[in-house]
């Protein structure tokens, strides 16, 4: 393949990462409910022993999603984990705090009591799922950065990548980012909702319940991600050509979105499939009087939907990290990519990828056959 043809297969890689991860996010979004939905001890440890089964998987699948960006885009990955750390910090940090809970909840000796780990799983819960949203946000509003491959030259401060000063915490102040973590907050909510009334369809009274949590939490996310569609089909976005991977014009064009949909045909149709099996599978969980299997409705939506807005912002001569501060910094995959040699030698790599996704559906079905 062609250098054009890795990035755009490296992209798609990036993508279907994206997509399984927003999917796994059904584990945060159980974790934020857990003194709501848990409203008693046993409920509570059903949960957590529903979740706790899974919370590897989504962990495994971020920590994955970050390595294949840092291998087949590393300009991108400098410049948002090295520029925005706060933001990265913080996800960090709670995702380190669900790691614990897991681990210590009931172990003996558990000075701090069960209550402090249930509130360290709320917590990675609700600010997990926003603040991913918000770094995925940036992907489509930009970021506060510049980009001067110059630099590397200097003797004093080789770094090609600047961020803004506060590093991070502009880009969570910005209400378009936070539209979308909000969105996912609530999908991931309204995700788990349909899980454990797949694992717990036994308990009529606590299914009854999941039920109502579904249909309140999915209308939630339907209206913010309306909302979200609405500013993203708006917005002006970056139309940049490039040469020699430096960028030779870049242009701000109204309705960038809008326009890649109408001129990449195929994403609008991933797009609308995919909202189709998220509304069918919250509706018919919630309508039904004991659908169990709206969470795989919905999960394969989601994955569809995600993997849409993924290409939308990456491909069509679109800047996938747009600069507000120096739109010449906006990064493409084009500019931001890896040599042609990188690219393919990981690509050989990359055949594995179906024997990995094999491996957790494999390891997903054992642990659930165990009550």
């Amino acid at each position: 393949m062609t250098l054009e043809h890795l990035q755009n297969y490296w992209w798609l890689l990036i993508s279907v990462l994206g997509g399984i991860l927003v999917f796994l996010l059904f584990v945060q979004g159980g974790q934020s409910m857990i003194f709501s939905v848990g409203d008693t001890d046993s409920r509570r440890d059903r949960m957590v022993g529903a979740l706790g089964s899974k919370w590897e998987l989504t962990f495994t699948t971020l920590v994955t999603f970050g390595g294949a960006f840092f291998a087949s885009f590393p300009l991108f990955y400098s410049t948002s984990f090295g520029g925005a750390y706060w933001l990265w910090i913080l996800i960090l940090f709670s995702f380190v705090l669900q790691a614990v809970s897991y681990e210590y909840r009931k172990k003996g000796g558990n000075v701090y009591g069960t209550s402090t780990y249930d509130a360290f799983l709320f917590v990675n819960g609700c600010v997990g799922c926003v603040l991913l949203g918000v770094a995925v946000g940036m992907f489509f509003f930009g970021a506060d950065f510049t980009v001067n491959r110059d630099n590397i030259l200097s003797a004093g401060s080789p770094v090609i990548s600047r961020w803004a000063p506060t590093h991070g915490i502009e880009a969570i102040c910005d209400w378009r980012n936070l539209l979308l973590g909000v969105t996912v907050l609530f999908l991931a909510r309204m995700q788990a909702c349909l899980y454990m009334m797949n694992r717990f369809a036994d308990d009529n009274g606590f299914f009854d319940i999941l039920r109502r949590r579904a249909f309140i939490n999915g209308g939630i996310f339907v209206v913010a991600f309306l909302a979200f569609v609405a500013v993203l089909l708006t917005a002006s976005g970056y139309d940049v050509t490039t040469a020699d991977g430096m960028n030779a014009s870049v242009t701000e064009v109204s309705y960038k979105y809008l326009r890649n949909l109408g001129e990449l045909p195929w994403i609008p149709v991933i797009l609308a499939i995919g909202v189709l099996l998220v509304l069918y599978g919250l509706l018919r969980s919630v309508l039904s009087r004991h659908f169990t299997s709206g969470i795989w409705y919905s999960g394969s939506g989601t994955f569809l939907t995600v993997v849409a807005l993924f290409c939308m912002a990456g491909y069509g001569d679109t800047a996938f990290m747009p600069s507000v501060t120096d739109p010449m910094s906006s990064l493409t995959i084009r500019n931001a990519s890896s040599s042609e040699f990188t690219l393919t030698a990981m690509s050989y790599a990359s055949v594995f990828i179906p024997f990995v996704i094999a491996y957790i559906w494999y390891v997903w079905s054992r642990m659930d056959k165990k009550p």
